[in-house]
């Protein structure tokens, strides 16, 4: 892990297409601008945690779930 010191106004640049700039610092919270190409995914560390472990749990879905979702949407395609 890099660790920077930094103040309001000061940045930092990640690789060749993201910069990322102090906004302000204030009661212990520091506000971050970030300039990255529109095609960079860029989330908050509890999104991407929650987004990764939806992620897993789809995943592990058994066989018996997916066939009985299987029939479940069969028998309603049925009745239409």
């Amino acid at each position: 892990m890099l660790v920077l010191t930094r103040r309001a106004g000061e940045g930092i640049i990640i690789g060749d297409d993201v910069k990322v700039t102090i906004l302000e610092s204030q009661d212990g919270k520091i506000r971050i601008g970030i300039e990255a190409p529109r095609d960079r995914k860029i989330y908050r560390q509890e999104v991407y945690d929650r987004i990764c472990r939806e992620n897993r749990e789809a995943s592990q879905w058994d066989a018996e779930k997916r066939d009985i979702l299987e029939a479940v949407l069969l028998k309603k395609e049925a009745g239409n």
